[in-house]
């Protein structure tokens, strides 16, 4: 599936995955070319990873072409 294929409305509130089922959060919105996900029930980590790097939406979770390191190092919203 393309990204152009998916409806981004229909991605929010689902979970996002990224490589090797990495927990990336649950979509809370999308901005332009963004996906911001949120992880965590105490310490919440946020993530804002492109759209370019979403590899798939299969009904239930979006997955991105970005390992759970990636997102950490590179994604992740400092606060």
């Amino acid at each position: 599936m393309s990204n152009n294929s998916i409806n981004w409305n229909d991605v929010i509130k689902k979970e996002a995955r990224g490589i090797n089922d990495a927990d990336l959060g649950e979509v809370q919105e999308v901005r332009q070319d963004k996906v911001i996900t949120k992880a965590g029930v105490v310490d919440k980590e946020v993530y804002s990873i492109p759209t370019s790097l979403v590899e798939r939406y299969d009904g239930h979770n979006l997955w991105f072409r970005v390992t759970k390191e990636e997102a950490e190092s590179v994604y992740k919203i400092k606060d």
